[in-house]
Formats: structure tokens, sequence, C-alpha cells
């Protein structure tokens, strides 16, 4: 097997030689068993699945929520003659068909999806007919509420990869820390000796942290470009308009710059990306959106305009220079008034406990089966949609409400050909059954609609029926399908002894999810503040020991220490009356200190965007004011709900 291993890699993927830990990886998967790779950025994990897709029958699933990883990865599969594909919400309705297509045919080797697909009930019927050989997850480290980046929608990925008869699972991250790579080997059943994590430490990376003040910030960030040797370069900045702001400021002073964030369009985007891949001198000013899964090896310097929220963050990101393995600067301009937005990102996502009780008074009211629409349950109870999913998965995790199968309520077709030619494709009950179809959709101008559940009930038969009969002809071409209106299900497997103290634990753990977010951050700050190798504080950090201090960052060139001191920003006298005179406005908005300190710190829930109170001239004036000092003036003024109250 070793010999054909080589075979592989050289003749479709032109390498001699394996990286470290691919060979170990690959030998576990293709005997069969599952594993991990824990390997740093640009450290070849996309190979570990890569390879034994060409070898394996069967189509090797990878879930990733990168669409610039999905793209990049499939053109240059494509031009080694390996059949991939994905399937993201970019795809027009002719390109999804074509797919599936391949899919069911089996002439696809790689299926790259994103997580969230999984959501997608007629995605999920299709895939469970299909040999899986592989089920590749990347950014496995979202799985774990240890990790920096937990997302709920990956806990159901171990679930599906067993209900789909996935042979193997292949879980990869750069990023896991020792007790998240545990959490990994747990959900996906992986053994300790399947798990393999190679060295964190790049010599030729040099780190350097430099303190500045937000005045003198730019013109840091412009000395440091024009010292540095030429060559492509990233710029990670927080806020979006950030990116657009200072792109159009760099490219002014002669610089090749654009912005990237996820608020522009996709083909936007797409332009960007592909101009910096083409490039060997472009700059790209971008907020953690751009990177992920873009492989381009001679990326000569990342900077940080503002501090990332975490070190996980920072390792992944400054991995994206030099994978030529020539040297490549990594520089971040620390700004201590740059640690209140950040902190406020993290507050933001911590609902008020009556927020919680009236979500959990909800769920465990009524008939025990529920169909959500998370969206409008997010807006009635002023909890962020991510938050939302992941309270709703503790849940789940403590055995009070069993998730189903996503779908959706409505469905709209629109007949590319004659009702009469399409029955005329079939006979007998196939035909008699299509007919009864059509006629329980309630005809538009152009496009029908059908309720796939009472269109069910009324034909006596189950809804999947339903469903796969509208994506079969679909797939066909004779109608152009689509879905709206996903409700998430579940069914209520125990009623909590007190609702209320249910409700409060679970706000016990979002402020012990703050707390660690903002742990994070800290470390973070200690990281920069260090005055011995920081380098070695990073690898340890990864579970990784340096003999040596590196002799090439901050701390060991002795740079002069950052200051952590930020700007003191004060409360004027008068805010006390205006914030007043608009919580008598707003009364439902602004229920609580929180939701006042939320938006006087220009942090959006969605109760303050369904009010409009986004634009209002208080929305973010106390930007410079850190959000506890805010909360702590917001619980003492009298007379507001909540207090008294407020």
């Amino acid at each position: 097997m070793q010999n054909r291993l080589a075979e592989v890699l050289e003749g479709h993927f032109g390498h001699r030689e394996f990286r470290p830990g691919q060979e170990a990886v690959i030998g576990h998967l293709v005997g069969g068993r599952s594993a991990a790779a824990v390997f740093p950025t640009g450290g070849g994990k996309s190979l570990c699945y890569q390879l034994p897709a060409v070898l394996l029958p069967g189509v090797t699933l990878v879930v990733s929520p990168l669409i610039a990883l999905m793209k990049d990865q499939i053109d240059a599969l494509g031009r080694r003659g390996i059949a991939a594909a994905r399937l993201d919400s970019t795809l027009s309705v002719d390109e999804y068909r074509a797919v599936m297509q391949r899919l069911r045919d089996g002439t696809l080797r790689l299926l790259y999806v994103a997580p969230e697909r999984f959501n997608n009930e007629r995605f999920r019927t299709a895939i469970e007919r299909v040999q899986i050989a592989l089920f590749a997850v990347d950014e496995a480290h979202c799985i774990s509420e240890w990790g920096h980046n937990f997302r709920p929608d990956y806990l159901k990925l171990a679930e599906f990869a067993r209900r789909a008869g996935a042979e193997r699972v292949l879980a990869l991250t750069a990023t896991a820390t020792p007790p998240v790579l545990e959490d990994i080997r747990r959900v996906f059943e992986i053994a300790p000796e399947c798990a393999v994590r190679t060295g964190f430490y790049r010599p030729n990376l040099e780190l350097r942290v430099t303190s500045v003040t937000a005045d003198a910030r730019e013109q840091a960030l412009l000395d440091g470009l024009a010292r540095n040797p030429p060559g492509p370069a990233i710029v990670y900045v927080t806020l979006q308009k950030t990116a657009e702001d200072l792109a159009a400021r760099l490219a002014a002073a002669g610089w090749a710059a654009r912005p990237y964030h996820a608020g522009l369009k996709d083909e936007i985007r797409a332009a960007t990306q592909e101009w910096f891949m083409a490039s060997d001198r472009a700059l790209v000013v971008a907020t953690i959106a751009f990177g992920m899964g873009v492989d381009k090896a001679n990326i000569r310097a990342v900077y940080h305009y503002n501090p990332p929220k975490s070190l996980e963050n920072y390792a992944q990101e400054i991995g994206r220079a030099g994978r030529d393995g020539a040297p490549s600067v990594c520089r971040l301009l620390f700004c201590a008034d740059d640690l209140n937005v950040l902190e406020n990102f993290v507050y933001g996502d911590t609902p008020d406990e009556r927020a919680v009780q009236g979500l959990v008074r909800e769920l465990f009211d009524g008939a025990p089966e529920l169909e959500l629409a998370l969206y409008e349950l997010s807006h009635r109870h002023d909890i962020r949609p991510l938050v939302l999913r992941t309270l709703l998965t503790y849940l789940e995790l403590d055995g009070f409400l069993e998730g189903g199968t996503p779908l959706y309520s409505q469905y709209k077709f629109k007949p590319l050909m004659s009702s009469r030619e399409i029955l005329n494709r079939f006979d007998g009950r196939r035909r008699a059954f299509l007919g009864d179809l059509f006629r329980q959709a309630q005809r538009g101008r152009i496009w029908l609609s059908l309720d796939a559940e009472a269109a069910a009930r009324a034909l006596g038969t189950p809804r999947e029926r339903v469903v796969r009969a509208l994506d079969w002809l679909g797939e066909q071409g004779m109608l152009e399908v689509q879905a709206a209106g996903v409700r998430h299900r579940y069914r209520r497997l125990r009623q909590p002894d007190s609702p209320d103290a249910l409700a409060a634990e679970l706000h016990r753990r979002m402020q012990k999810r703050e707390e660690g977010e903002l742990a994070r951050l800290q470390q973070v700050c200690d990281f920069a503040s260090l005055q011995s190798c920081q380098t070695g504080l990073l690898a340890s950090h990864f579970g990784e020991t340096l003999e040596q201090a590196c002799g090439h960052c901050s701390g060991c060139l002795g740079d002069d220490p950052i200051t952590l001191r930020r700007a003191d920003g004060e409360i004027p006298q008068g805010l006390a009356s205006q914030a007043a005179a608009l919580v008598a406005r707003s009364p439902e908005a602004l229920d609580s200190p929180r939701a006042l300190a939320r938006l006087l710190c220009g942090v959006s829930s969605p109760r303050l965007s369904r009010a409009k109170l986004t634009g209002d001239p208080l929305f973010g004036a106390l930007t410079a004011v850190p959000f506890g000092r805010v909360m702590q003036w917001a619980e003492q003024q009298p007379g507001w709900p909540g207090n008294n109250g407020f």
C-alpha cells in the first residue's frame, strides 16, 4: 500500500514526498479507520482527504464553512483530472441539478458542502442514498465548546455521518489546543493513535508586536509596508467599515489595495480573491472572512491593524504567510483602545436572563412536538441567532429536546413544460400521484406554491415522498423548484423540574462562555506584552514545547514593550436624560440595562435592529467606554425598567 500511496502522490498531485503527518493520517484512512489531523495552517491538511478520495470507492464528502476553499480546491482538482464539485448558495438551479446528477451516477470523487447544507432536508434525503467512503470535516475545532469558534451546526455532523453510513471520518484543524482535540476525538470516535498532531512552530515567520496609538497606527502600517520586502500581503482589521476605508486610503497612497469582508457581494469577493491569487504585489485589507482556504504560497507579510480576538485566530491568520518557506513578517499593531470593540462583540452575544426565561417558557409550554422558525424566535426573545442555536443545542445535549430533520414549510415550483407533458412521462400510480400533487398547489401568475405538510396529509402519503417527487422533477428539468420557510423540528423528551431554574442555568452557561471569550482576549494581551519568547508562548498554547527561544520575535529581539492601558472614555453628564427619553419611546426594545448598554456601545441585537434603533444618534455614543462601565452606569439609573423595573 505504501508504494501505491507514493504512486498516487506523484501521479495525481505532483509531489515526491509527503509533508509531516500526511502519510500517517492517510494510512489510517485507507486502512479503514477514522483519523484527526492537527496541522498548522499551510501544513497540507487537504491532501489527507484528496488522496484517499482517489483510492476509495464511493464519494468523499468534505464539510467546510469556506466557499473560498471549495472553489480553489475544486479548480485545482479539476486540473489534476479528479472529479470534484461543491454545493453552495451561489449555484444556479441548473448547476445544482448537474452536481446532484453526478453524485447519483457515481462520477464525483469529492463533494464539498457547508455544514448548514445539512439543514436542507432535500440534501439529507439525497445524500443518504449515496456511498460515503470518507466524511471529512474541515475546521473541526468548531465542534468544541472549548474551541475559539464553536458552531452548533458542527455538533450535528457526527450524528449525520453515522446515519448516512459514512465508512470513516477525518477531522481537520489548524488550531486545536489539547482539550479541543480531546473533544474532537470523543465526538467523532477517533482512537488516540489515529490523532496526528505535527509541530506548530515555523522558523521562517518573524513575529513582531508594535505598540501604537489610534492616530499613529496608519503611519506605522505604511512604514512597515515600505520597509518589508515586496510581495503579496494581508492586513487584518476588525470591522467591515475599517476594511473599506483603509483600503481606499492605501490605494490613494499608491498601494495595490482592495477591501474584503462578508458584507460585499459574492461576485466582488470572488473577483478580489482571484486578483489577489494572480498578483505578486496585491494587498488585501480584510476582516477574518478572508484567507481561510486560500492557498497562496508567497504571502510575504500579514499585518494585524487591530488585535485578533484570540490566539487561535492569530495563529490561523499568521499561518497564511510564508507557506513557500521564505522569510515572512507578521506584525501586530497593538492599540489598546481597540479592546473595547472586541469586548463589545463578546458582550453582545450574552442574552439577558429574562430573555432566556421567555425562551424556555415558550419551548416547554404546549404540545411536545415543536416546529421553530429560528429567525422569528430570535427576534421574539432578543437573542442573536447563533446564540439561540447554541441554547437549543445545550437543551439537546442535556436531554430535554431531541432535534429532528429541518424542513421547509413552503415549496414553490415553476413548470418548465406543460403539466400534460410531465404527466405523459408516467403511468399508473405515479401518474395519478403527481396529478393529485399538482392539484394541491396554489397557482400564482408564474409560480405555484405548495405546503408540503398539508399536501402529504391530504394525499395520505409521507411528507418525504412529496419532497422527493418535487426534487426529482426539478433535477430532471421538468420543474424549477425553490424551498423557503425553513422550520427546525424538535421533540420534547422531558419537562424541567423548574423552567426558571433551567433558564438560570442556561444563562450561567452563557455567562461562562462570555468569561471564556474575554479570557481569550486577555491571552492575546499577555502574548503581545510578553518580553520573552512570544513564539514559544504561542507554540505551548497548542501543545508544543520549543527547545530554545526562537530568536526572531519581538520578545527575543528586545522590541519596546507594548502599552496595555486604553483611553478612558467619559460618559457625558447629559446622557442620562437623553437615554431616558429614548427608553420611554422604545420600552420593548430597551427593557434592561444590558439592552441600553448594547445600544450605547454600538452593539446590535435582534430587537434593536427591528426597532430601527441602530440608526439612532445614541447608537454607539459610548464606544470609547468599556462595556462593563456602561452596564454599571445603566444599572444605577433610578426609575428605569429593570432597576426599578428597567
